[in-house]
């Protein structure tokens, strides 16, 4: 079997890509009033569309969901036709491009939230650190633990969001199961403290991905829908008793479900740290297998190379390099990120970082 190379086409389900290399969903904050996806949006996501896979920043599934300011959503019609406007925008420079699916739990406060409630998790632990909202960072709050009933709702919010995202014209959807957010705190012990069929066991806690990817299971093709997961991440006061056994228990899980991919994170974006075997993790999955955190152009190839993974997400490169896969093709310099400018703003640090070609075209 000959090495997979960063520049090899793929095809994943329906979908052929043009290459291995995904843009990373990263959260920008730059979404309208109302968490409307705007035409800035379109833009910055259509400059980036020769990467062979884009997946957006996170989307909330309901007003609920919501964990930040200017974050875009996917459960009214508005957002739903701000997304048509980028899809399109990417399909028409025949880029493929698919939703994250996002639900923010405790990691919320009350000032972001409809009526000022209180954010929701699967126990009562108020996580350390600080929440971003409109009036600036305020301490994060104790959340208030989750009845079934509720969960059930929000399980039906991210099947209204599946069909959302298909009426926006996207090629598929990633659930956002990890970084922290609502169902990692199911999925990861030190957040989830319940007795009930929700917690405890290793299969209770997978329960709420398993509701998830059941119901957008109804939406979309099960080779349209990836899955993201962060074993060892600490960001957002996460942490797991014994991450590698708990993981490759809801890897082998996700094996029968023919996904179009699993999204990991590997190791621990705070610390830098790396205590998991990720390579057991990519062993212990037989479909498409997507690495991610701190990749560059010759890590890259070399984790394909070695069979480590199938695809590999890039995060700020592709932010200050919309022609990302040309500079790594042409092994040409890298623009430099401005860290000022990746949260909210307006197309300073955001759309108007230069394309290589242009660079050559004006100074030839």
């Amino acid at each position: 079997m000959s090495e997979k190379e960063l520049f090899d086409e793929v095809t994943i389900g329906n979908l052929k890509l043009s290459n291995r290399i995904v843009m990373a969903p990263m959260t920008r904050n730059r979404a309208a009033e109302g968490n409307v996806p705007q035409a800035l949006n379109a833009e910055y996501y259509r400059q980036r569309a020769s990467a062979g896979l884009i997946i957006t920043e996170a989307s909330q599934v309901s007003p609920e969901g919501v964990g930040y300011p200017a974050t875009p959503g996917i459960h009214n019609q508005q957002q739903v036709d701000g997304w048509k406007m980028v899809t399109d925008a990417v399909h028409d420079e025949g880029g493929r491009i698919i939703l994250q699916l996002w639900y923010c739990g405790r990691i919320s406060h009350p000032d972001l939230l409809p009526d000022n409630q209180i954010p929701v998790a699967p126990s009562a632990i108020r996580p350390e650190g600080e929440a971003v909202t409109f009036d600036g960072m305020k301490a994060f709050v104790e959340p208030r633990a989750l009845t079934i009933d509720e969960i059930k709702d929000i399980v039906n919010q991210y099947r209204d969001a599946a069909e959302n995202a298909k009426q926006a014209g996207f090629d598929g959807i990633e659930v956002h199961a990890a970084n922290g957010y609502l169902i990692d705190q199911f999925l990861r012990d030190g957040s989830n403290h319940r007795s009930d069929e929700y917690g405890g066991s290793v299969e209770n806690r997978m329960r709420l991905l398993n509701e998830v990817l059941d119901v957008v299971s109804e939406v979309w093709a099960s080779k349209s829908i990836g899955v993201r997961l962060t074993p060892e991440n600490s960001f957002n006061s996460m942490s797991d008793s014994d991450p590698q056994s708990h993981f490759e228990y809801f890897i082998k899980q996700l094996n029968k479900r023919d996904l179009a991919y699993i999204h990991l994170l590997e190791g621990d974006m705070m610390s830098e740290s790396r205590e998991v075997d990720y390579r057991a993790l990519r062993d212990a999955y037989d479909g498409i297998y997507m690495a991610n955190n701190g990749y560059d152009k010759q890590r890259a190839q070399t984790a394909l190379a070695n069979g480590d993974c199938d695809l590999v997400a890039i995060g700020v490169p592709f932010l200050a390099n919309p022609d990302l896969v040309y500079r790594y093709k042409n092994d040409l310099p890298l623009n430099e990120a401005d860290q000022a400018t990746f949260y909210g703003g307006d197309e300073t640090g955001y759309t108007d970082y230069p394309f290589a070609h242009k660079e050559v075209t004006e100074t030839a």
